[in-house]
Parts: structure tokens; C-alpha cells; sequence
């Protein structure tokens, strides 16, 4: 159970649109690549109404503060099955990395904790939907607009562990480390100052209008529910 689960949902009724050319995206999708059953709806780029315009706002914040800096599009809408495939992927990986046979005991146990401090629980209750799969999260980085190269920020997106944290460099006395900490809070500076909430245990982690932007920011009840892709109302 998240902190932000017990907040009840009135979803608005908006509808998932595609991003705009304008918001780069990372490809090819990571996910996709892997196999997850995206199914007929096939794009993982897609976010509710108002989360795009929220994110086109972010990035005309960005390019004032720096024209040399675009936002980039790791992972937008996630359907609950590609939630609980990217899971399943998640703990195989994590008990690969830890040289783990056993999926019983103490130490599969704690692989389950960690990969749970990062990934939902992919939910079917539609009192707690998966933060993707409402349309309202997204994850991203900054990148440069010349070519698109993402910046380094000092950790990979989905990295399980403690330099996933927003903070985890702040206060370090290395150039390296401050420069990454700066990257990062100027990300959080910008998707914040166009209404997003970030997710505390990850840098690259964003929304708005789910129950977790709710918890956050202190909002009474959350306005996106599990949201279906319009390939598949079509």
C-alpha cells in the first residue's frame, strides 16, 4: 500500500492524446523492445489532455531557462499488462545482477522490496491504479537540442537503488556529482513550476492528476483513473 492509495479517484473524463512532434521521444521503446504486450493499442506515447499541455509548458520553461535543453520521452502511458510484465522483468533482472537461483526466502524477499520501492503494484482495483496506466505519469530527462543526446543525470532511468533518488547527489563537494545534481533540479524546477508532482523515490518521475500528484500536493481527491488508449475506443 502507497501512501497516496487511500485517495479517492473522480476521474475528469479526458481522453489519452498522442505527444506532439514536438516532445522528443526515446526510441526505441525500451519496453516495446522487451516484448511487453502493448496489445492493439501499441503506443506507449500517449498522455491524458492535460498532462501534455502541462509537459509543453515544462519544456517552453526549459528553453527559456537554457535553449540548448529539450525535455525527452523515456515511458508515458503503461497499460496494466505492461505494468505487471515490466515487474515481473524487473525482479528476474535484479535477481540475475544479485546471482540469485532461489524465488523463495529472505533474499528474493528483499529483491520483491526493492524492486517494489520503483515499480506499482500492477493493480486491477480501480481504487489503485497503477500510476502509468492513468495517463497522468511520465518519464523523462533533458536532453540536448541539437541531437537529442540525453544528458547524463547520474543514474539510469528505472536503475534500482538509492542513486535513483532526486536528491541522492545533493550536497556533494565533486564537480561530477554537482553537475548532476543541478541536471536534476532543473528537471524537477521546470515540470514542478508547470504543476507536476515528482515521485520520491525516482529522479525521471513525474504527474499530474494521479492519486500520487494528489498526495503530494495536497489535493482532496485525484482526477485520472485507469485510462483506456483511444486505438482502442476508436
Amino acid at each position: 500500500m502507497r501512501p497516496w492509495s487511500p485517495i479517492p479517484i473522480e476521474d475528469c473524463g479526458e481522453s489519452l492524446r498522442p505527444l506532439p512532434e514536438v516532445l522528443r521521444r526515446m526510441e526505441p521503446h525500451p519496453y516495446m523492445a522487451l516484448g511487453a504486450p502493448y496489445g492493439a493499442s501499441g503506443n506507449p506515447f500517449q498522455l491524458r489532455q492535460g498532462v501534455v499541455q502541462r509537459l509543453l509548458d515544462a519544456q517552453a520553461r526549459l528553453i527559456q531557462h537554457d535553449p540548448s535543453l529539450r525535455l525527452s520521452i523515456f515511458d508515458a502511458w503503461r497499460p496494466i499488462a505492461v505494468q505487471a510484465f515490466m515487474v515481473k522483468h524487473s525482479i528476474e533482472e535484479l535477481c540475475r545482477q544479485r546471482g540469485l537461483e532461489a524465488r523463495s526466502g529472505e533474499a528474493f524477499d528483499r529483491v520483491v522490496a526493492d524492486v517494489g520501492r520503483f515499480w506499482a503494484d500492477p493493480s486491477r482495483d480501480p481504487a489503485t491504479p497503477p500510476p502509468h496506466s492513468t495517463g497522468a505519469a511520465v518519464d523523462l530527462t533533458l536532453s540536448s537540442s541539437c541531437d537529442g543526446t540525453p544528458l547524463d543525470m547520474g543514474g539510469e532511468i528505472d536503475a534500482i537503488g538509492a542513486v535513483s533518488e532526486p536528491q541522492h547527489y545533493a550536497g556533494r563537494e565533486d564537480p561530477e556529482a554537482r553537475c548532476w545534481h543541478q541536471r536534476r533540479q532543473l528537471l524537477a524546477d521546470v515540470m514542478e513550476a508547470a504543476g507536476f508532482a515528482q515521485h520520491p523515490n525516482e529522479w525521471w518521475h513525474y504527474s499530474f492528476g494521479d492519486q500520487l500528484w494528489a498526495w503530494r500536493q495536497g489535493e482532496a481527491v485525484a482526477i485520472y483513473a485507469e485510462a483506456v488508449s483511444s486505438a482502442l475506443t476508436s
